[in-house]
C-alpha cells in the first residue's frame, strides 16, 4: 500500500480515536493526563497530615499504587513510562517512610544520587538539583522534615511568605524565589519554615504576617480547593498549613476535599486534573474546517474565556486557561490555541472574544519582545521567561485574525508581531533551534526538545509574509530536515530516539510548506505508516512538561498531533 493510502487509512483511524474520546457534542474532549509517583506521593502524605485515620483506606490504596510502580531498583521516574529520578523517587521515599514502609534499594538510590541520606547531604543534594529556582525544592525539604527523612528544619530555605501581601503588580520587582504560580507555596511553605525553625529577633515581627498571607492563600484557592488543578500543589499547602497549625482552616479542608475528589480509581493522581480545554483545541485543530457541530464546539470555547481579572496572577480578562475546571489560569498558550479554534470553527466571523483575547496577548508581551506563559515581566526563573513556541502560537492567532481587526489593533499587532520575531531571531540558534519551554525529551542529554519547539515555530510561522518570519522558518527547515534519524523519525533533538509525537510535529512543519514528495517528508511518513502497523501508534511517550521539570504523558497528544500531520500532508499531496 502506497503512502497515499495508507494516510487515509490512518486518518480514519485517528479520527475514530478522537471520537471516542470526545465528551459530548457539545465541544468537549476529554483529556487523559498519566498517573504521576510525584503527584500520589505527595497526596498520599498530605492526607495522611490531614487525618490518617479518616483517609486511611485512600492513603493504602496510594501507598499500593507507589509500591507497584516501584521500578526493580527501587526508583520512581514521574510517569510509569518514565527513567527514575531524584525528585519522583525521594518523594515517594519520604511518603513511605512515614506512612509505609520504603525499599532499602531506594535509600540506597537516595545514597548514591545525593551522596548519603544525611540531613545535610539531602538538604544540598536537593538545593543543587534545582539552582536558584526554590518553587519545588523548598517544598521537596519540607515534606522531608515532615516524613522524618530529615531533622534539620534551619538549613531548609526560608521563602518570604510576607511578601505575598504585597500588590501583584509589584512582583517583578521583588526577584521572587518561586515562579508566578506558586505563590500558594511560597505562603504556605513559608509560614511552616518560619515556625518550625529558629527564632530570632526578627521573629515576633514575622509572626504579625501570617494572618494577613492566610487570607491571601484563601484568595487564591478556587472553589473546588485546588490550587492550578494541580495535585502537588495543593498536597505541598495542604501538608504545610497542617504541621503549621492549621489543619481546621478553611482552605486546608478545601485542598483536602480537592484531593479526595481527584483521586484515581487505582489509588493514583495525575500531574493536574485534566487539559481538557487544551485538547478541545488541539482536536480542533487536527480536524480542520471539515468537522460536526461547529458552532456548538464554537460556543463552548467562547464561555471558557475569563470575564474576570485573575486573583491567581492579576492576569486581565479575555484569556483563556488549559481546562474548564475552577483551578484554571488564563495563559498564553491555550489563548493562542482558542484564538486558533475559534478561526476554523467560525470560518473567520469575528466575535467580541476575538478582540478580547488578542488585546490580553498583547498586554502579555515581555520586554524582551516575547511572550511568557502567565505573567508579564516575570523573567527571572525559567518557566516565567518569554518561550519562542508561545510566541509562534501569539503570532500565528493574531494572524489569522487580522483582517477583521479594528485598524487600532491591527497597527498594535503589527508592532508587537515585529518584537515577537526579532526576539524569536535572536534567540535561535546557528543551526536553527528554537528550544520550547513547556515540553521536552527525557531521552536527550539535556531533556529540552529542539525538534519540538522548532517545529512550532516553522509552522506556525510559514504563513507570515515578513523578512524575519521567513528567515526564522528558514533556519528551522533546515534543522529540521538535518535532525531527522535513519529511520525516518524524529526524536526531541539530534542524534536522540524517534518518537510518534516529535514525528508528527517535524511533519506537520514540513506539510505546512508544501514539502510532501521530499524524501525527508516520505520517510517521516513511513515512520508513522510502520508504527501503525505495528499497533504502536498510541504508546505513551512523556513529553510534556509541568512546573519545575516534571513529566506526563498524555495520550491526546498522539492523535491529535499525528492527526493533524496526516489532514496537512493530505491536503497538499
Amino acid at each position: 500500500m502506497t503512502n497515499d493510502k495508507q494516510i487515509q487509512v490512518m486518518i480514519e483511524t485517528l479520527q475514530q480515536k478522537l471520537a471516542a474520546n470526545r465528551v459530548s457534542n457539545d465541544g468537549n474532549w476529554r483529556s487523559t493526563l498519566s498517573s504521576s509517583a510525584i503527584s500520589t506521593s505527595v497526596s498520599v502524605f498530605a492526607l495522611y497530615m490531614a487525618d490518617a485515620e479518616k483517609h486511611k483506606a485512600t492513603i493504602e490504596k496510594g501507598q499500593e499504587w507507589l509500591y507497584q510502580t516501584m521500578l526493580p531498583d527501587g526508583t520512581w521516574g514521574d510517569s510509569p513510562e518514565s527513567p527514575a529520578n531524584m525528585t519522583a523517587t525521594l518523594l515517594s521515599y519520604a511518603a513511605l517512610f512515614a506512612t509505609g514502609k520504603p525499599s532499602s534499594k531506594t535509600k540506597d538510590y537516595i545514597d548514591q544520587t545525593l551522596g548519603g541520606s544525611s540531613d545535610d547531604e539531602i538538604i544540598n543534594g536537593v538545593l543543587k538539583y534545582y539552582g536558584k529556582d526554590l518553587t519545588f525544592s523548598a517544598p521537596i525539604l519540607i515534606m522531608c522534615a515532615l516524613a522524618g527523612v530529615i531533622q534539620e528544619w534551619n538549613k531548609i530555605p526560608q521563602l518570604p511568605f510576607e511578601l505575598a501581601i504585597l500588590p501583584q503588580s509589584v512582583f517583578r520587582f521583588l526577584q521572587l524565589p518561586v515562579v508566578s504560580y506558586a505563590i500558594p507555596a511560597l505562603i504556605a511553605v513559608g509560614i511552616l519554615r518560619h515556625k518550625m525553625g529558629r527564632k530570632n529577633v526578627l521573629s515576633p515581627l514575622r509572626d504579625l504576617f501570617i494572618p494577613k498571607s492566610m487570607k491571601v492563600l484563601q484568595s487564591h484557592q478556587p472553589e473546588n480547593g485546588g490550587y492550578l488543578e494541580a495535585a502537588p500543589l495543593t498536597a505541598f499547602v495542604t501538608m504545610c498549613l497542617c504541621g503549621a497549625g492549621f489543619k481546621e482552616h478553611s482552605s486546608t479542608q478545601k485542598a483536602v476535599e480537592f484531593l479526595v475528589d481527584t483521586v484515581r480509581k487505582d489509588g493514583s493522581w495525575p500531574i493536574d486534573t485534566n487539559l481538557d480545554s487544551w485538547a478541545t483545541a488541539l482536536s480542533v485543530r487536527a480536524l480542520g474546517s471539515d468537522q460536526p457541530y461547529k458552532e456548538k464546539v464554537a460556543e463552548q470555547i467562547k464561555k471558557l474565556a475569563f470575564q474576570y481579572k485573575h486573583p491567581f496572577t492579576g492576569a486581565e480578562p479575555g484569556g483563556w486557561g488549559w481546562t474548564n475546571r475552577p483551578g484554571a489560569v488564563p495563559d498564553a498558550d491555550d489563548t493562542a490555541g482558542a484564538l486558533v479554534a475559534l478561526h476554523i470553527l467560525l470560518d473567520g466571523k469575528p466575535c467580541k472574544e476575538i478582540e478580547n483575547g488578542i488585546n490580553w496577548l498583547l498586554k502579555l508581551q515581555n520586554r524582551d519582545g516575547g511572550i511568557p506563559t502567565f505573567c508579564k515581566g516575570w523573567g527571572k526563573l525559567p518557566f516565567d521567561a518569554s518561550s519562542p513556541d508561545i510566541t509562534a502560537h501569539s503570532i500565528q492567532a493574531m494572524h489569522l485574525w487580522y483582517d477583521v481587526l479594528p485598524a487600532e489593533l491591527q497597527q498594535k499587532c503589527n508592532k508587537s508581531i515585529d518584537r515577537m520575531l526579532k526576539w524569536m531571531q535572536s534567540i535561535q540558534s546557528k543551526e536553527g533551534e528554537l528550544v520550547p519551554l513547556w515540553f521536552g525529551d527525557q531521552n536527550s542529554p539535556d531533556e529540552s526538545a529542539p525538534v519540538y519547539g522548532t517545529a512550532l515555530a516553522v509552522e506556525y510561522l510559514a504563513e507570515i509574509d515578513n523578512k524575519v518570519a521567513k528567515a526564522v522558518v528558514e533556519k528551522g527547515r533546515n534543522y529540521l530536515i538535518s535532525a531527522q534519524n535513519k529511520d525516518g523519525g524524529w526524536g526531541g533533538a539530534k542524534n536522540v530516539p524517534s518518537k510518534v509525537t516529535m514525528t508528527a510535529r517535524a511533519l506537520s512543519a514540513l506539510a505546512s510548506l508544501g514539502y510532501y514528495n521530499h524524501e525527508k517528508t516520505q520517510a517521516g511518513i513511513t515512520y508513522l505508516v510502520n508504527k501503525h502497523n505495528a499497533g504502536d501508534l498510541f504508546q505513551k511517550e512523556p513529553i510534556g512538561l509541568y512546573f519545575s521539570r516534571l513529566w506526563y504523558s498524555e495520550e491526546m497528544y498522539n492523535i491529535t498531533f499525528v492527526l493533524n500531520a496526516m489532514n496537512k500532508l493530505k491536503l497538499i499531496r
